[in-house]
């Protein structure tokens, strides 16, 4: 882990990602083809055009393998299509994020005062002030509504109002995903559970009992800024509105089964995050207004603040766990502090696009968003690799990335596998991306890219079938199954002769 990774060390390691400096300072020794077959227990090494034809993917693939120690191309698909990256985007984003605001960065969230505290009572206005932080969660602001209480402040006589403008409102990430799924919600300044609210149901007789709530592992405040209704159509599951910047949504009641829950996307992060707080704040004792969203502050005197970890440990957490409102929010931060447009997420990934061609050498990358949930950016599988191969060289990536899990050929996890591997996955519907670094048994480190796409067939999908669509889950299979055979290939094939 780097967190005590310093911003002077990641923008002096990122200043070497220029494209000359891939080729920097060849080694002793130069990585050659040799057939080893017996290190991973096959008969033969598979060219890499059997391989993708054996996978029998519709669409097209894109490959390139990169020897780290002297920045050499070993292999990339001829002609090689520019495809989506899906959420290997955040790989970029992370390095984008380091270097505009440095690995020690933390997010910070405040409640301030405008008025004069007396005897327990602020005579004024409360503000909870969101600092972009994406990790923001029910029991951080528990412990704030504590530590206002500790300050002996038991009413505010003005208003309270939350301000989430320190980034621009996104109503959703992707307005292409359906209207219904988590990991698409509103982006804002302020984020609470990922911006996502729990819809709980329980069959009771011949009706359901059903509750809206912002649960943690300690308390389980309910919300009304959020309502759910109960349809008798049959389809579809859900529908959603905004009612007087409330999110309002109805379900089919046919969809639902004895008992379960799910996480529903917040379009409303202001209110979301300011009826939970005053929430939390009555069950310490403390009398707050209703909550007002406001898209004006001009500072106060700071009662409390919570931090989130180091930017390292956000971002160690947005890669292993691929959250898209958390790249969104730190790539909108970093362009923020580049002082660029971010009026959008398209200005911003487009400003990620002009910093990876600049820095990193990637000039034909295209990027709509941070978090690779448009799928209209667009990646060179060689241009990735290439600059993978620059990073790891400092030291920077690769810590960050989750270990790929290598399979037997049945599929079975197969841990003892001679290749260890870091890498970052992309998934979306008929897109399938993994981009990171390989040791070789023999000790040889490579940076990596493959991409996957039918984008014919994600075309012809409907809104509502983005979700779980007909034939996407065995597509995927099969090129997950083509990741790793390339990655084996490459392990087989490419050793250093002393």
């Amino acid at each position: 882990m780097l967190t005590n990774f310093s911003r002077r060390a990641a923008l002096t390691a990122l200043a070497g990602f220029s494209a000359s400096s891939v080729f920097a300072n060849p080694p002793s020794t130069s990585l050659r083809p040799q057939l080893r077959p017996e290190s991973l227990g096959k008969q033969q090494v598979k060219e890499a055009s059997q391989l993708i034809s054996e996978a029998n993917l519709r669409g097209d693939v894109a490959y390139a393998v990169v020897d780290i120690a002297s920045g050499l191309l070993l292999e990339a698909t001829p002609n090689e299509p520019l495809l989506p990256p899906a959420s290997v985007s955040k790989a970029i984003t992370a390095l984008y994020a380091l270097d505009a605001l440095g690995a020690g960065h933390r997010f910070e969230t405040k409640l301030v005062a405008k008025g004069v505290v007396n005897q327990g009572v602020l005579d004024g206005d409360l503000y909870l002030v969101g600092g972009g932080d994406p990790t923001l969660q029910t029991d951080h602001l528990h412990q704030m509504a504590k530590d206002l209480a500790a300050k002996g402040i038991q009413k505010v006589t003005g208003g309270f109002y939350v301000f989430g403008g320190s980034l621009p409102y996104q109503k959703e990430i992707d307005p292409a995903q359906p209207i219904q799924v988590g990991y698409s919600p509103a982006i804002s300044g302020i984020c609470l559970n990922f911006n996502r609210v729990y819809f709980d149901w329980k069959k009771t007789g011949n009706g359901f009992q059903i509750a809206m709530d912002a649960r943690s592992n300690t308390v389980k405040p309910p919300v009304s800024f959020a309502k759910m209704s109960l349809s008798d159509r049959k389809g579809p599951v859900f529908t959603y509105q905004s009612v007087n910047g409330q999110d309002h949504w109805t379900v089919s009641r046919h969809a639902l089964n004895n008992a379960g829950g799910r996480w529903l996307p917040v379009r409303a992060p202001e209110l979301y995050a300011g009826e939970v707080f005053r929430w939390l704040c009555k069950a310490e004792g403390i009398a707050l207004p209703s909550v007002k969203k406001t898209d004006t502050y001009t500072g106060g005197d700071v009662l409390v603040s919570h931090q989130s970890g180091p930017l390292t440990n956000v971002l160690k957490d947005m890669l292993k766990f691929s959250t898209n409102v958390t790249a969104e929010m730190v790539g909108l931060w970093a362009s923020r502090a580049r002082g660029v447009d971010i009026s959008t997420l398209a200005s911003s990934g487009k400003a990620m696009a002009d910093w990876s061609a600049k820095t990193l050498g990637m000039q034909a990358a295209r990027f709509v968003d941070h978090s690779g949930l448009g799928d209209q950016s667009r990646l060179s599988a060689s241009g990735l690799a290439l600059a993978l191969s620059a990073s790891q060289r400092h030291d920077i990536l690769r810590p960050l990335l989750k270990d790929v899990l290598m399979r037997h050929e049945n599929g079975a996890p197969n841990n003892g596998h001679p290749i260890d591997a870091q890498a970052k996955t992309g998934t979306l519907n008929f897109v399938s991306g993994l981009a990171g670094y390989m040791t070789s048994p023999q000790g040889d480190d490579l940076a990596f890219a493959i991409f996957a796409a039918d984008l014919a067939t994600r075309d012809g999908l409907t809104k509502e079938q983005r979700e779980r669509p007909r034939g996407a889950k065995s597509w995927n299979s099969r090129a997950k199954r083509l990741q790793q055979a390339l990655i084996e290939r490459w392990g087989a094939v490419y050793t250093r002769e002393s």
